[in-house]
């Protein structure tokens, strides 16, 4: 019998990279999406310091090509479901459609993603001295800190959420791409005897995340390690104080291995 979500954690292990930059981002976006929930001057500076991280990402390589790639990849592998029995034609239509009208906003997208805020001189300015402990305190950016006590909170809000908005089609993209791969695989439930486990992955099938469900009873938390071919499983016991030790007894657990 499964558990609530609510008294379970989830673990996930991304198995390339592009997977492994979506996560990054999307925890990145729920970062400045709780910031912004809150009206204090910290908060505010949560939100801007997830924001430029968020540019930092997306600076680091092509990502609005590797986002359309990997949309235009969960485009061919639905569309070759379209005639298997039991398959609802209507959802898989719309949901083509969709990924379909997310390409589309994608292409006719000439400038680099967050374009606008790398020639920002404002953030800018930001960016440069948070690279340094402590660097965007008030003596350091005094235009910095003359926004955050000068400018109304909803102000700040609505900027800040202008700014994110730069990464809308983006992240709408990655959204729709996590929740489909989580999506296409269930649970099952497994044992690490005595702390371990390892899995054999299916070549044939495009593997792009694992994921570990614990209930949060259970006393240890898994490491996964990947590779190519395989990946295991070593559950460990938490100890803040020393280095973790291996679980010396049968863990259950539920894993999906999430291939698209």
């Amino acid at each position: 019998m499964s558990l609530p979500v609510s008294e379970t954690i989830i673990y996930e292990q991304p198995l390339n990279e592009r997977i492994r930059t979506f996560l990054r981002l999307e925890f990145l976006f729920a970062r400045v999406d709780l910031a912004l929930t809150q009206d204090d001057e910290l908060n505010n500076r949560d939100a801007v310091d997830g924001l430029l991280h968020i540019l930092s990402v997306f600076e680091r390589s092509d990502l609005k090509s590797e986002i359309i790639k990997e949309l235009e990849r969960l485009v061919t592998t639905l569309s070759a479901l379209e005639n298997t029995p039991g398959v609802d034609k209507q959802a898989l239509d719309d949901l083509l459609s969709e990924l379909d009208l997310m390409l589309d906003v994608l292409h006719v997208k000439k400038s680099s993603i967050g374009q606008s805020l790398r020639n920002n001189d404002f953030l800018c300015a930001i960016r440069q001295r948070s690279s340094i402990a402590g660097g965007t305190c008030d003596f350091d950016l005094p235009a910095y800190h003359y926004w955050l006590q000068h400018t109304p909170c909803d102000a700040r809000k609505q900027q800040i959420t202008a700014w994110l908005d730069q990464f809308a089609s983006a992240r709408a993209a990655i959204d729709m791409t996590l929740r489909l791969i989580r999506g296409s695989t269930a649970f099952s439930e497994q044992t690490a005897v005595k702390g371990f486990y390892q899995h054999t992955l299916d070549s044939s099938h495009p593997n792009q995340l694992i994921r570990v469900r614990v209930a949060k009873q259970v006393g240890y938390y898994p490491e996964i390690s990947a590779g190519k071919h395989r990946f295991t499983v070593r559950f460990m016991a938490f100890d803040i104080n020393q280095r973790a030790q291996q679980a010396p007894e049968d863990v259950d657990f539920s894993l999906s291995c999430c291939a698209m």
